[in-house]
């Protein structure tokens, strides 16, 4: 069987299933409610929040227009996908397993390298499939509801505002670094099937991990900070990075540029090695396993 073959096949399993899809419908649920909750009451919202900046600047133009909602949705949403994500990746090995077809599927003449290749791009697909359907619905359907304007980024101690002209292409590398995030997770999910017999185990053990992960990272102790580096947690809000403008002598911002660009390649770095390390013990296992299922 041809390796394209091998994948359309692992993708009509996975969209076969019920649950490929909660995770579209869930974010459309969730997107949309956003958009309709600032349509309604928005404006409110941000002129309570700008209340402070407005006493000593004169705020001008649509604040609340697309860039910014599709910002704020991202900061909400890309914290809750990978449990979206480890749903199919975590089922790649274990749901064969589970149906019993895993044995009957290692008689075939395929290779188990070429095999695991195949349902792990399959998974891949997927997670940029849905990863491509929250940038549609966040950000194109933000910018035909709310319009373009520049964006205001409000944090603890300085206001970014990012011109309309240089945002565009900000959002497409940050969408570039969620979709290396969020194959880190489905690399981990599918690594974590590998060792069981049903979807439940690895779906619970990924989420688990992400969870105590997180808390550590939360920790600011000196005995967690010095791992903190090597957690992939870590760098998963790592796109915000593509929205912090360096200034110039005079205070004013160098449009197109990133101020600090060596942290976020570090950071996609340390994700690109878990994506490897993952996949490499992974195959290793997968080769040596002894399938009874």
């Amino acid at each position: 069987m041809r390796f394209n073959d091998l994948v359309q096949v692992e993708l009509y399993k996975v969209f076969r299933k019920p649950r490929t899809y909660i995770a579209f419908a869930a974010i459309t649920a969730i997107v949309s409610v956003i958009q309709l909750g600032f349509y309604a009451d928005g404006k409110s919202y941000m002129q309570f929040g700008m209340q402070s900046l407005s006493d000593t600047f004169e705020v001008q133009g649509n604040i609340l227009n697309g860039y910014l909602m599709t910002y704020l949705i991202l900061q909400l949403l890309l914290v809750h996908v990978p449990l979206l994500i480890v749903l199919v990746s975590g089922d790649m090995v274990s749901g064969e397993a589970a149906h019993g077809t895993l044995r009957l599927l290692l008689t075939k003449p395929i290779s188990r390298t070429k095999l695991l290749m195949g349902k792990f791009t399959a998974a891949f697909i997927y997670t940029m499939m849905l990863l491509l359907w929250m940038a549609i619905w966040a950000l194109g359907l933000s910018l035909i509801i709310f319009g373009a304007d520049d964006m205001l980024i409000l944090k603890s101690e300085v206001v970014t505002q990012i011109v309309s002209t240089d945002i565009l292409w900000r959002y497409l590398c940050a969408f570039g670094y969620a979709a290396l995030a969020m194959t880190t997770v489905a690399a981990l999910g599918f690594l974590l099937s590998i060792f069981a017999d049903n979807s439940i185990g690895p779906i619970i053990a990924t989420m688990s991990i992400i969870i105590v992960f997180t808390i550590l990272n939360s920790l600011d102790l000196p005995f967690f900070n010095s791992m903190k580096h090597y957690l992939f947690t870590s760098h998963m809000l790592g796109w915000k990075g593509f929205f912090d403008v360096k200034l110039n002598e005079d205070n004013q911002q160098i449009v197109g540029s990133i101020e600090n660009l060596p942290a976020i390649l570090n950071s996609a770095l340390v994700l690109f090695a878990h994506i490897i390390g993952f996949l490499a013990l992974a195959f290793l296992s997968f080769r040596k396993k002894d399938v009874l299922s």
